[in-house]
């Protein structure tokens, strides 16, 4: 019994065991209630239709061992006489764990939130996604920054002089880093302006394809062709974007030809027949058709009209059908088109010119 009562680091042994012997049933008690309850919300969350159960448990899963085993550290010491400065290093250990772990739950409620939004929209408005997407990235370096000032204030760091040093050493990384901060700021112009949004079919100079993601420094299309074209973000904003998404309706112009040797009468019914067949299409409208200019072996007639939507297969549809009536219309008119020929004019010795096709 006497060496239970021996003293070691101002404590007995026996004293010393009751707090091992705490340490382990609160450790062991935590991990148990947590487990439990995590399964009792998890079964929960299966019958009903509600999220926010589902984020509960996304909660109570996100509990680290780390944030468990300093808290039953600093309660199994509450019985233990320790010095000052133990108590204190003690003390501040389990208050940066609970910061830990607060960030950890804080950052799963931000992407709970942001998913949420996410799965409400989709399909609807893919610029909110872009910008509530950007918006959680940025909350999540918020949280993530007061929380390491959170601890750095507990160690007993300076925050104040730590902060001027810091915007002192910023100026000097920012003058460093000019490429990568212009990329990042012209993210967020494209976040917040929406020139495009993730899902958009864009064409960029000589590029073109759909919006696959759009980070801090770059943003990917993929073309048509299939490979993954990469851009920086700054020079994506300096060049001229054109956006077939935003595209309500489609202008349709096109030409057709055909031979001099047609009839004035005829000429002057082609643009009556070219209206007729337009307008008996759905979702299009009717802008003109003229005889436009005496080409090279053809007359040439020149048409626009609009589509009503800006699906690029429904103006294919609608674009072949006009040309199947035009060419029926015609061959019913006995109106022939052309198609590229010459007339050779040959001198006999009589000085007669004799043509030759």
């Amino acid at each position: 019994m006497e060496f239970f009562q021996t003293e070691f680091y101002h404590n007995t042994v026996d004293k010393w065991l009751y707090a091992i012997l705490l340490f382990i049933i609160v450790l062991t008690a935590l991990r148990i209630s947590f487990r439990v309850i995590y399964k009792r919300v998890m079964s929960l969350a299966k019958k009903t239709s509600t999220d926010i159960d589902d984020l509960v448990a996304d909660l109570l899963d996100k509990i680290k061992f780390f944030f468990l085993f300093f808290i039953a550290i600093y309660f199994s010491t509450l019985i233990l006489t320790l010095p000052p400065n133990m108590e204190q290093l003690i003390t501040k250990i389990a208050i940066i764990a609970l910061l830990i772990q607060g960030a950890i739950w804080g950052s799963g409620i931000i992407t709970y939130w942001i998913g949420r939004y996410k799965k409400k929209k989709e399909g609807m408005d893919a610029a909110s996604i872009t910008t509530f997407s950007a918006l959680g990235f940025m909350l999540q370096i918020a949280l993530w920054s007061i929380i390491a000032l959170l601890a750095l204030d507990n160690l007993g760091v300076d925050i104040t002089a730590l902060v001027a040093g810091l915007g002192i050493g910023g100026v000097a990384i920012a003058l460093a880093m000019q490429n990568i901060l212009g990329d990042l700021f012209a993210s967020l112009s494209i976040v917040l302006d929406k020139p495009f949004v993730i899902g958009d079919f864009i064409i960029v100079d000589d590029y073109l394809g759909a919006v696959e993601h759009i980070g801090l420094k770059t943003t990917r299309i993929r073309s048509l062709s299939g490979e993954q074209l990469v851009f920086s973000n700054n020079d994506l904003l300096k060049s001229r974007i054109r956006n077939y998404k935003r595209m309500y309706e489609r202008r349709v112009l096109f030409g057709i030809g055909v031979i001099y040797q047609t009839p004035p009468e005829k000429l002057e019914l082609i643009p009556k027949i070219i209206r007729e067949i337009v307008e008996s299409q759905e979702n299009t409208r009717f802008d003109r058709s003229h005889f436009k200019e005496f080409g090279d072996f053809s007359l040439n007639f020149e048409t626009v009209y609009w589509v009503k939507d800006a699906d690029y297969n429904l103006y294919m549809d609608i674009h072949q059908a006009i040309n199947l009536q035009i060419y029926r219309r015609f061959e019913k008119e006995g109106i022939e088109f052309a198609y590229p020929s010459q007339t050779l004019f040959l001198n006999n010795e009589g000085g007669s010119s004799i043509p030759q096709s």
